[in-house]
């Protein structure tokens, strides 16, 4: 970013976040020539190369490079565990270092989101068009999905996020899905059609095999625009905040700490809104981020900023509230007669081939999204709709990070798609710093932990059908013995893990809950000139991976924006 650590500059919109969300933001504001936006990120560039090689989440997770390494506080529910907790901390946020999955969720997601906020605009059959305004899919224009069109001058046009098929399959993949058809859960080849129920390979966001990031998506194609600016290295601390004569709280803009700046000794450098020019600052922070920085700025619960020395700006009890996560529980078994990664990743020639079958044809293990094959359906039939996802994969370990197991296995990672368990993200200090305490609270409620048990039951109705018992499926992880209710939640304790889904801190809501942080227009309630625009104004999560939902949320952010500043 640029070192004129006295000036003050001025924009008309300012975009905290260059994730998933602020890259998309920053294109579209940035369309209209006549606004001065800023892009501001915390990490650094997305020139890494395990950035864009798909395999290489192993080495971006927990790599200070480009994750904000979180850990969750020790949770009960988790028999005391604390958990590992990525954020990305590089341009193109989660974007660049996530699992890669295509799913926007079902439709009763949207419709409840419709309910919940009194804003029809947020129902499926509205928000559908904004999910197709920036896809790119494989299979091209049709009811559900859309690819590029071109404007009138022939210039392509739209349709940046890229959907594509995976290019590999497994054996033992395919055998799992046959099974749980056998077990009654319908094959599809489509999860995004607004009822995910089914079993099939994932849609990935991947261009001939190599990770699509929101920065090759929306950023790279405007970064020369002479109205845009991205500061990357430029940790934003707190939100610069006035009066107005009727003593409404405005934000007029940020305070922000480049890297290596001292900030004991140094000036705080600040970027500021351009006085009457209507312009906004918008939170694309994420889940984590954006409530840690409100609070910081004296905008949240009050006994918790007083706590800390923070002067109360304006008291917003849901900040950091509402909490949600997607908790996945590793059910491992071991098979006979098929090759899994396990085996084929354990010698050096085996490693050597699958670098070579990559970077010949961009395909093989090393294309391999986290999780192939998915699975949607319930966990009991007491539920109307899909309750839980599975992510199965061709291999198994104890832990993430952790080597690959010397036997030929399979994981089937189930978890409970709509938790009712809620955690809290809340500053530990005044000092940006400091990252802030993540209370997750996952199955802290009893059906929660139903749902988990009814879980791993269905797993090992999957794993005992006719399909797959040529393979000889042993189940290592929790283990046969335990079979009551009681001990399979326990045991989901001791095994599940985040698939790093944390939505809900700053949710939106009706005039009358007194916990919604922002209106069905992502306003922040009583603040003048702030907006937020990712994961953590979901109500409820989605019914899925929750990437491509905050994409389409920013999208919509844009558009109101737009129509705000005009």
């Amino acid at each position: 970013m640029p070192h004129r650590p006295h000036d003050a500059y001025q924009f008309d919109h300012i975009v905290v976040g260059a994730g998933t969300a602020g890259c998309l933001l920053a294109n579209r504001l940035s369309a209209d020539r006549g606004k001065r936006v800023l892009l501001i990120e915390a990490g650094g560039n997305d020139d890494y190369l395990w950035v864009h090689i798909p395999v290489g989440y192993l080495y971006c997770i927990g790599n200070p490079r480009t994750d904000w390494l979180f850990k969750t506080e020790p949770d009960p529910g988790l028999n005391g565990r604390s958990l590992r907790y990525p954020r990305g901390k590089v341009l193109g946020g989660c974007s660049s270092i996530n699992g890669m999955i295509y799913m926007r969720g079902q439709q009763r997601d949207y419709d409840h989101w419709a309910a919940v906020t009194g804003d029809e605009r947020w129902r499926w059959d509205r928000v559908l068009p904004v999910f197709k305004q920036h896809e790119d899919h494989w299979r091209g224009d049709n009811a559900h999905h859309a690819a590029p069109g071109f404007d009138r001058t022939g210039a392509r046009a739209g349709g940046e996020w890229r959907v594509e098929k995976q290019r590999l399959s497994w054996e033992i993949l395919d055998a799992f899905s046959a099974a749980a058809q056998q077990a009654g859960i319908p094959a599809t080849d489509d999860f995004n059609r607004g009822s995910n129920e089914g079993v099939g390979y994932f849609e990935v966001n991947q261009r001939g095999g190599v990770r699509w990031n929101a920065t090759k998506a929306f950023l790279r194609p405007v970064q020369h625009r002479d109205n845009l600016e991205i500061w990357t290295g430029a940790q934003v601390t707190r939100l610069v905040t006035a009066r107005d004569v009727d003593g409404q709280l405005r934000v007029t803009g940020v305070e922000l700490r480049p890297e290596g700046h001292d900030h004991q000794r140094g000036a705080p450098l600040i970027a500021r809104l351009r006085e009457g020019g209507g312009g906004e600052v918008v939170m694309a922070a994420g889940a984590v981020g954006t409530p840690q920085i409100l609070q910081l700025s004296g905008i949240g619960p009050g006994a918790l900023l007083q706590r800390h020395g923070i002067s109360v700006q304006h008291e917003l009890p849901g900040v950091g509230g509402n909490l949600q996560d997607h908790l996945q529980i590793r059910a491992v078994f071991e098979v006979q007669g098929v090759r899994t990664l396990n085996t084929q990743a354990s010698s050096l020639l085996g490693k050597g081939l699958i670098g070579l079958q990559y970077l010949l044809n961009r395909s093989g293990p090393m294309s391999m999204a986290p999780s192939q094959l998915g699975c949607f359906t319930r966990s009991s039939p007491a539920y109307a709709d899909p309750n839980v996802e599975y992510h199965v994969q061709p291999l198994s370990l104890d832990a993430f990070g952790e080597p690959l197991h010397r036997f030929n296995a399979f994981t089937a990672s189930v978890c409970n798609l709509n938790p009712t368990s809620r955690g809290t993200v809340q500053i530990r200090s005044a000092r940006p710093e400091d990252a802030p305490a993540i209370q997750a609270n996952y199955l802290s409620t009893a059906e929660d932990r139903q749902v988990a048990a009814d879980s791993l039951r269905l797993t090992r109705r999957i794993a005992a059908q006719p399909a797959l018992a040529k393979y000889q499926p042993r189940e290592v992880k929790p283990g046969v013995q335990f079979q009551s209710d009681d001990d399979l939640a326990r045991l989901a304790g001791d095994i599940g893990t985040t698939i790093f889904h944390p939505v809900g801190t700053c949710r939106m809501g009706r005039a009358d809950d007194v916990q919604a942080v922002v209106d069905p227009e992502l306003c922040v309630r009583g603040v003048v000139g702030l907006r937020i625009a990712d994961a953590s104004v979901m109500p409820t999560i989605t019914s899925g991976n929750t990437n491509s939902p905050t994409l389409m949320i920013a999208e919509r952010a844009a558009a109101l924006m737009r129509a705000a500043a005009r």
